[in-house]
């Protein structure tokens, strides 16, 4: 039996039942002070036929569509039938870890720095493994980002989506023209992500993998990998 609950009124209390059916038995009230709530309701008693006056409901699982609008800078790719490749669930874990570290960090704006850190506290991604198979954590990747950009001012407060950098946009955008001209119908990766990050030479991220040992060799191993039919974000 679903949970009841009780609303108290002037002359008399109301059940109601949590599936929305509303049962139309009154139920006479005395009243009697009390020292805690000061006023004591005794509720005569009554049978309710629950199967005769209620109506069984079964819950039925629901189809939930969730739109996310990802960033890009091509506002062509948002008119209707044009193809813009679906990202992966962890991409967009990590592209949501990217925002929230630039916050953590104090910086005004997401950065390829900042990129490169969500797609590694994500951590369970084919590009995360891949990074700290060859020797790249998150905690180097910090602390190369401090050494780089320095610390974040203590009394600033970054704004709750911290806007891309034009390099970031770039490496994201790179990384959807990527899986359109693979021609695979699958999802963009955090490894297009990562491969995107290092197509922008010069900026944060591609210095940062740079002198943690990421180099071309790496990055045409990547590109191989997610070249295979049936590649996955795992």
């Amino acid at each position: 039996m679903a949970c009841t609950h009780f609303y108290h009124c002037a002359a008399s209390l109301i059940c109601r039942s949590d599936t929305g059916a509303r049962l139309g038995q009154i139920l006479t009230l005395e009243s009697r002070q009390s020292s805690w709530l000061g006023t004591e309701l005794r509720v005569s008693s009554c049978s309710l036929n629950l199967r005769n006056h209620v109506p069984v409901s079964r819950r039925r699982p629901l189809a939930v569509t969730v739109s996310v609008s990802l960033p890009t800078a091509k506002p062509e790719r948002a008119s209707p039938g044009q193809n813009f490749p679906k990202w992966s669930s962890k991409a967009i874990k990590s592209f949501a870890m990217s925002e929230l570290e630039a916050r953590k960090l104090k910086y005004p704006t997401t950065g390829t720095e900042a990129l490169l850190m969500g797609v590694l506290i994500e951590g369970t991604n084919l590009a995360a493994k891949f990074l700290r198979a060859n020797g790249i954590s998150l905690l180097k990747v910090q602390d190369e980002t401090v050494k780089l950009l320095g610390k974040g001012d203590l009394f600033f407060f970054s704004p709750e989506h911290p806007p891309l950098t034009d390099e970031a946009q770039r490496a994201l955008d790179w990384a959807a023209d990527r899986k359109i001209k693979s021609g695979d119908d699958g999802e963009m990766t955090t490894a297009h992500i990562l491969l995107g990050i290092w197509s922008e030479a010069g900026s944060p991220g591609h210095k940062i993998l740079s002198t943690l040992g990421f180099n071309d060799e790496k990055a045409g191993e990547l590109e191989s990998l997610i070249s295979k039919p049936g590649c996955t974000d795992d």
